[in-house]
């Protein structure tokens, strides 16, 4: 019993076949690195899809990626205590440098309310 084969998994377990397409990013030290994304809770997670198709509908064109086995990204996530593995993510939400930024009002006042711009423009009570 020490030799599983894929007919002894549970038939319930999803496994994805073959490697996965999992994103990189151009290191400072001219490699590759594994990109880790959140999950909606907040968790950080390794990430692979199951064809590059997939991977560029979610990440875009210029999403550089490398081939690995689901065991070969679970063990290079590990070290840095990330345990999850998401296969074939549906959405990201853009990065926060990529986000458009919102434009700054003026600060409320005292009762709540924003100060006004053009003093002469006050009415005496």
């Amino acid at each position: 019993m020490d030799n599983l084969v894929a007919g002894d998994a549970d038939p319930d377990e999803h496994r994805p076949a073959g490697p996965l397409f999992a994103p990189v990013r151009l290191g400072s030290a001219g490699g590759h690195q594994l990109r880790f994304m959140h999950t909606p809770l907040g968790a950080r997670t390794a990430v692979g899809f199951t064809s590059e198709e997939r991977l560029t509908a979610v990440l875009g064109e210029g999403q550089a990626w490398i081939r690995l086995a689901a065991p070969a990204l679970r063990a290079l996530a590990e070290p840095l205590g990330i345990t999850v593995l998401t296969v074939d993510p549906q959405f990201t939400a853009p990065s926060p440098a990529t986000t458009p930024s919102v434009a700054h009002t003026a600060p409320a006042g005292p009762c709540g309310r924003r100060p006004e711009r053009d003093p002469a423009r006050r009415r005496s009570r």
